[in-house]
């Protein structure tokens, strides 16, 4: 295996004289650790697929040099930088057989029939294929493709695999199965992955690190509860996490020998912890953002222990959502909008008033200009 080094990368698509060129990647930096699974993630349009498929070779990098191991691939054709790559589409030749399509790349490479069989036999026995590799890509389920998809990644024993959005066109349930499985697999063969996706939950459940990704920049790289817990910005925090973060706007305010957010829409008073009132202590008389998590936020007449004082709301319930395990309440507090995820004992109706309860140990405040977290 191998760790893979992005260098300065950038990608600029050139204009065609009545567009100018495009900007797509811009300088990013970012390793890769040997035998580690990092997950690219971001909303379409983010330049995630690009970044893959720059360090796959299948688009050229306008600057900058991407590393495999120790050796420096930017002229390196794809076939030959060791590394294999499984799509969105499956990309499987419909006329083979299952056996063929995860043979077809040893068989160009002139491997022995023997060594061939041994490795097809055995990714598929790691794939759960051993009964059906005479089949055609047509007597597949769409789970079953996919996996065939891998083997033919597996058998190529590649110092890196590359996943660009694998499971986006599977449904919720073959996803969630799939997921486990790469988790799996990547347990199984120690390999360096790099996963692409859109969707921040197979992001959090997957990856040892996360790359996010805005308009072609690194946001932030960090393990998944260090991203949930502690966000660089408002991007990522409003990114990672389902529901995503809430953002009260306001201003703050002295309250006594420390200091209070007053929200814009209500002119409520919430008085700030030590943690928060240190990281706002510069933002005296000016605008701020305080953000916190759905999970966070309690109705008050289920609130169990002591309520600090100043720290509720009064909020409008818009709708409520059952989950089963949990019940999502959109709630209206002025002129920012509200997740809370409540208890689903209780129920709520639309229009009805209640008091919400925010829990400030686990809130946050940013630059509302910046957009940058205060730390």
């Amino acid at each position: 295996m191998a760790k893979v080094t992005l260098s300065k990368i950038e990608k600029i698509y050139p204009g065609d004289g009545k567009n100018p060129d495009f900007l797509a990647v811009k300088e990013i930096d970012l390793e890769i650790r040997d035998r580690e699974f990092m997950v690219l993630v971001g909303p379409s349009g983010c330049a995630k697929s690009t970044t893959l498929r720059m360090i796959a070779g299948l688009e050229e990098i306008t600057s900058g040099e991407i590393s495999i191991g120790d050796r420096v691939v930017n002229d390196v054709a794809p076939k030959d930088r060791n590394i294999a790559m499984v799509f969105q589409n499956y990309a499987l030749y419909p006329h083979m057989t299952l056996y063929d399509n995860m043979a077809f790349g040893l068989k160009l490479q002139k491997k022995p029939k023997a060594e061939i069989k041994k490795r097809v036999e055995e990714a598929a026995k790691i794939l759960g294929l051993e009964g059906i590799l005479q089949r055609k890509p047509k007597a597949l389920s769409g789970g079953q493709r996919q996996r065939v998809a891998l083997g033919r990644a597996i058998v190529r024993q590649p110092e890196v695999f590359l996943f660009d959005e694998p499971l986006s066109n599977l449904d919720a349930k073959m996803r969630v199965q799939m997921r486990t499985e790469i988790s799996k697999l990547h347990a199984r063969l120690d390999a360096t992955m790099i996963y692409v996706t859109h969707d921040q939950t197979e992001a959090m459940t997957m990856g040892d690190r996360i790359t996010v990704m805005k308009f072609g920049e690194i946001m932030q790289v960090a393990e998944p509860l260090e991203l949930y817990n502690n966000p660089v910005n408002m991007f990522v925090a409003g990114f990672i996490g389902s529901p995503p973060m809430n953002f009260l706007h306001g201003k703050i305010e002295a309250e006594g020998e420390g200091l209070a957010f007053i929200d814009d829409g209500t002119d409520a008073k919430i008085v700030l912890n030590k943690r928060l009132a240190e990281r706002a202590k510069d933002y005296k008389g000016k605008k701020i953002v305080l953000g916190i998590r759905p999970e966070d936020i309690t109705d008050k007449k289920i609130f169990k222990g002591d309520i600090p004082a100043n720290t509720t709301l009064s909020a409008t319930v818009e709708v409520s959502e059952t989950m089963g395990a949990e019940t999502f309440l959109y709630l209206n507090v002025g002129k920012d909008p509200i997740i809370a995820r409540v208890d689903p004992g209780e129920r709520y109706k639309m229009n009805s008033k209640i008091d919400i309860v925010l829990d400030l140990e686990k809130a946050h405040v940013f630059d509302p200009e910046s957009e940058i977290a205060l730390v």
